[in-house]
């Protein structure tokens, strides 16, 4: 990973001119290319959520031959792989056993490199296009997940996961001095104890000046084990200060946001999470602990799932352990038998049962998705706001020989109560996206102790995989996706405000079932 992100950090700083002209290749490099596509291959064939053969995948692969030059075309033919150029063949490549997985991988790259020595469009594409464009093909054929990343692009996803080189700290401005306005959980400097409100008095030996704040934040960053002095100061002390080493390290970038006074609901402590990376459930737990902390604890969690498109499965599991005592999370399934996970709450609901709402809207994903539905199927919390985006597949990844990394889905979750999330989505409990008037007669309802979406509830509860459009469609069209808004939060704020209101919405308890 250090490598990973040393590299990414030259590349970037390269000059432009030297991406102006990319330099052609001298020539197709036939082993790069069978190591990667053997290794793909292999990986590929056991795990893939549909059971599929090795030559049939080699094909639609070597169909990128053809997209990169519509001249070519290779064909399996008498046990043979043949490349046809216009009007002729331009090799013949014994066909390997169906389950020689490189011997496959050999074959397309001996195939390939005889279409790059007889076309410039393929030339012009060089090594690591012609690759490329393989898995494009091959993965036209698997589900909208399923890709191979080239070894920059999977170098910059893995920083976001991981996170870039720095301390964890934020600078701001107040009372014309620079301070510190956040620290990142698990971060260099939340291990030093560094906390809100601390004054900065110099940084590398450099004076700190408010009217720099922003170049200041700019140097927190830098090579992953550097070192950053600082010299800091307790605002309630009247002292030179004392230095600080911290030692730069991979900090998550911050998906957790304390947005409690974005929205006027008296007494509710509103979390916004906006994706999963490897530190997601830390910081959630110390953004939930420093509100629970408050002088005035809340009487109410929102948490904010909108726009959210997921991440890393694991936290958003953590997540949802955090906040149930008791209850399945989600299974997930798959041909092989290694995609089985059966996720399960361990540990003890950090907010004592406090009242819950969880917005989302059609751009909430994934991640986002699993923990909405563990904690309205486990009875937990109320879901507000539209349909979700539907996506409940999970990758795989492995690095490949060139760098670029590639993502098999090989299992399919499901809810705690047995219903697929992939192109199902979340439904929610109450719904904002049919507008105010719609809004009003539903929680009129709820007021009442009934819910007008019960029907359309149970119906996407009781779905089984597979699922027929149609059937998908009469029950996401009870909530249509949209892009959530104001009413979100107005929904949220009567729930909350009623006992009876949030009960009523709330899922009627009901036992987990297996899969």
């Amino acid at each position: 990973m250090n490598r990973r992100a040393l590299t990414l950090l030259l590349i970037i700083a390269l000059p432009l001119s030297v991406w102006a002209k990319p330099a052609m290749a001298a020539g197709f490099d036939t082993q790069s290319a069978a190591s990667v596509w053997g290794a793909a291959l292999s990986y590929i064939a056991p795990r893939a959520l549909e059971a599929l053969s090795i030559p049939q995948m080699t094909l639609w692969g070597l169909n990128g031959l053809t997209a990169l030059d519509p001249d070519l075309k290779a064909q399996l033919q008498d046990n043979q792989i043949r490349l046809y150029g216009p009007e002729q063949l331009l090799i013949a490549v014994p066909a390997p056993a169906a389950e020689d997985a490189q011997g496959w991988g050999n074959a397309a790259a001996a195939v390939a490199n005889a279409a790059f020595a007889a076309s410039p469009a393929l030339q012009q594409a060089g090594t690591p296009g012609i690759i490329e464009s393989f898995f494009d093909e091959l993965f036209n054929h698997f589900d909208p997940y399923s890709r191979y990343e080239p070894p920059l692009q999977a170098a910059q996803d893995q920083l976001l996961i991981t996170g870039i080189a720095g301390t964890g700290l934020t600078f701001g401005r107040q009372d014309n001095k620079v301070v510190i306005t956040a620290v990142a959980a698990a971060s260099p400097a939340a291990e030093a104890g560094l906390t809100v409100g601390t004054i900065l008095l110099a940084l590398n030996g450099h004076p700190a000046y408010p009217s720099q704040v922003a170049s200041l934040n700019g140097q927190l960053n830098g090579i992953l084990g550097s070192q950053v002095i600082l010299r800091i100061v307790d605002p309630a002390a009247d002292a030179s200060g004392t230095d600080i080493t911290l030692t730069r390290a991979l900090v998550p970038a911050q998906t957790v946001f304390n947005e409690s006074g974005s929205a006027d609901i008296p007494g509710a402590l509103i979390l916004k999470i906006a994706g999963f990376n490897k530190g997601t459930s830390e910081q959630f737990s110390a953004a939930l602990e420093a509100g629970l902390g408050a002088p005035q604890p809340p009487n109410a969690l929102i948490l904010d799932l909108r726009g959210n498109r997921g991440g890393v499965l694991r936290q958003a599991v953590l997540i949802a352990d955090s906040l149930l005592d008791h209850g399945k999370i989600a299974n997930a399934v798959g041909r092989d038998p290694d995609a089985d996970q059966d996720f399960t709450a361990e540990g003890t609901d950090l907010t004592a049962g406090l009242p819950m709402v969880i917005l989302v809207d059609g751009q909430t994903a994934s991640a986002a998705e699993i923990l909405a539905a563990a904690l309205a199927d486990d009875g937990r919390a109320v879901v507000v706001g539209s349909a979700t985006l539907g996506k409940g597949l999970v990758q795989t990844v492995t690095a490949l020989p060139d760098g670029g990394e590639l993502y098999v889905t090989w299992s399919r979750v499901l809810a705690p109560r047995g219903w697929p999330l992939q192109t199902l989505g979340v439904l929610p409990q109450v719904c904002t996206s049919l507008g105010a008037a719609d809004l009003r007669l539903q929680l009129e309802a709820l007021m009442r102790g009934a819910n007008r979406l019960e029907a359309a509830l149970l119906a996407s509860r009781a779905a089984r995989a597979p699922l027929p459009v149609d059937k998908i469609l009469s029950i996401r069209n009870h909530c249509p996706a949209s892009i959530g808004g104001d009413l979100d939060f107005k929904a949220a704020q009567a729930l909350l405000a009623s006992n009876t209101a949030y009960h009523a919405a709330l899922l009627p308890a009901s036992p987990a079932i297996s899969p």
